[in-house]
């Protein structure tokens, strides 16, 4: 009797994981859209060719100018992540076959049968594939800052995906701005 409600209870924090790993599963299509904030000591022009040529190599396009705020607007498609999708499948194989293990045990005459579900596996890769893949913003505003110095600098304002704003923040000379 002992045996039967310690594997009982494995079953139920088995279950308690696996609820975790659909949130988790849920949160890797969430949006991540982030603003990050830079400051420039060349001139406003030579700031927009640099950020419109790295924009263009990651494939964005302008899809709208607003001269009169100096925002700039550029869409692109951002595919999902092979490495993602495989690293969601192996965790629900992983998670069903532990699953499977205890039900195995609390079911002996079912016994290994319940390995079974482990073949559901590939529709967390699937669902993440499927759903990931999407059409991202970058909104891209420069405002020149009044010059404590002699040196006019510029305050460039991009709001994007996060991941984005990573690869960004490593090519740009910029300065970050610290609020």
């Amino acid at each position: 009797m002992l045996e039967q409600s310690a594997i009982t209870s494995t079953l139920m924090l088995t279950l308690l994981l696996m609820v975790g790993l659909f949130f988790f599963i849920r949160a890797s299509l969430k949006d991540r859209t982030e603003q990050m904030e830079f400051i420039a000591t060349e001139p406003e022009e030579s700031v927009f060719e640099r950020l419109q040529t790295y924009f263009e190599k990651r494939a964005y396009q302008i899809t709208d100018i607003d001269g009169v705020n100096n925002v700039v607007t550029y869409q692109g498609f951002v595919p999902p992540s092979g490495f993602l999708a495989v690293f969601l499948s192996l965790l629900t194989a992983l998670g069903l076959t532990c699953v499977a293990l205890v039900l195995a045990l609390l079911y002996p005459p079912v016994g290994f049968g319940f390995l079974g579900i482990t073949l559901l596996a590939p529709a967390a890769g699937f669902f993440y594939w499927k759903r990931a893949g999407k059409m991202e913003k970058v909104v891209l505003q420069i405002t020149k800052e009044t010059p404590i110095t002699e040196t006019p600098t510029q305050r460039i304002l991009v709001t994007a995906h996060r991941d984005e704003l990573i690869l960004l923040r490593q090519v740009v000379p910029y300065r970050l701005h610290e609020a």
